[in-house]
């Protein structure tokens, strides 16, 4: 069995028998396995070269009360940028404000999400929305922030995708919606996307489990294991995306999954595992992240990649985080 981590990182499901939820024998005689795993654990955060002029732009982050949303907050000021003092809340509650570095923020409730943001607009007219909230507000807030013409990156999992890209189409704003913002598994879903382009049906016939553990918290189906399962299905996978495991019981992710205690409030460990129709060929793919930073650092470089795209009023107007990796000049 080889592995591309290295020895120092290796993660927690790599130094253990196959994972437990699959449970296809695997007599090393019988079988070849490889392993491509990534294990990014939450690493100090680093200012983004903002050397460029006028680069210094507002951004706000809706979804501040969440720890995705204030992670992203955090991460825009150490990259120097002008965190505008505004959020939302599911909830009303008057007058409840959020310190975010030696900013106050001032949490709005939901009726009063229109004239905060019309009046953020006229404040604020270069400013980017960054949207870190719930599934079930992805549709209505991406149609607020087309309705008012500001440009946005669509962080926030879950909602009808489809109706969200018709929104953005019809009201030719800039977005950035991915349902992954981490820079580095974006490559690797876009690496699938190539095989899967270059050699359809290579995997045909073979069986395909596949297993995401996230926090409680988490109420979706995660977008990046529904991504690679589609590349999977245009090698020839035959999966139905209610096949998906999903682990969000903290025990089950200690004991069986082995992420790492003060991991499970945030977390994605993600596990593909092909088997060949006669059983003496298997694959695993793996991408296991610890903490919050890989996907704060991708929605400020995505926020940065946006505000360059409407300075320079780029023709294309919704682009996804392979764009803003071809782009370079990442943090």
């Amino acid at each position: 069995m080889f592995s591309l981590l290295p020895q120092a990182a290796v993660s927690p499901l790599a130094n253990r028998p196959p994972h437990r939820l699959f449970l296809a024998p695997r007599s090393p005689r019988r079988r070849s396995s490889v392993v491509v795993g990534a294990l990014m654990s939450e690493s100090p955060q680093k200012p983004a070269d903002v050397s460029t002029p006028n680069l210094c732009f507002p951004i706000l982050v809706n979804g501040c009360t969440g720890k995705m949303g204030k992670a992203v907050a955090e991460t825009a000021l150490s990259a120097g940028l002008q965190l505008v003092p505004v959020s939302f809340s599911s909830l009303e509650k008057p007058g409840r404000t959020l310190k975010v570095g030696n900013t106050e923020i001032q949490i709005h409730g939901p009726s009063e999400r229109e004239s905060v943001l019309s009046s953020v607009s006229h404040e604020f007219p270069n400013v980017v929305v960054v949207d870190y909230t719930v599934p079930d507000a992805v549709n209505g807030n991406a149609e607020l922030y087309c309705k008012l013409g500001l440009p946005f990156v669509m962080g926030t999992t879950g909602g009808d995708r489809h109706m969200l890209y018709k929104t953005v189409q019809d009201a030719n704003v800039y977005a950035v919606i991915s349902p992954q913002m981490g820079k580095q598994v974006v490559a690797f879903i876009a690496a699938m996307e190539i095989m899967a382009d270059q050699f359809p049906g290579a995997f045909s016939g073979y069986k395909l489990e596949v297993m995401e553990s996230h926090q409680a918290s988490k109420l979706d189906t995660s977008g990046t294991a529904k991504a690679v399962i589609s590349c999977f299905q245009k090698l020839g996978v035959s999966f139905d995306m209610k096949q998906i495991k999903q682990i969000r019981d903290p025990k089950k992710q200690l004991e069986m999954v082995g992420v790492p205690e003060e991991h499970l409030s945030g977390h994605a460990f993600h596990l593909y595992h092909l088997t060949s129709p006669d059983e003496t060929v298997s694959f695993e793919f793996q991408h296991n992240v610890c903490g919050r930073s890989i996907y704060a650092e991708g929605s400020v470089d995505a926020a940065v990649f946006l505000f360059k795209k409407v300075r320079s009023k780029a023709e294309q107007r919704i682009y996804d985080m392979i764009d803003v990796l071809r782009e370079g000049n990442m943090r």
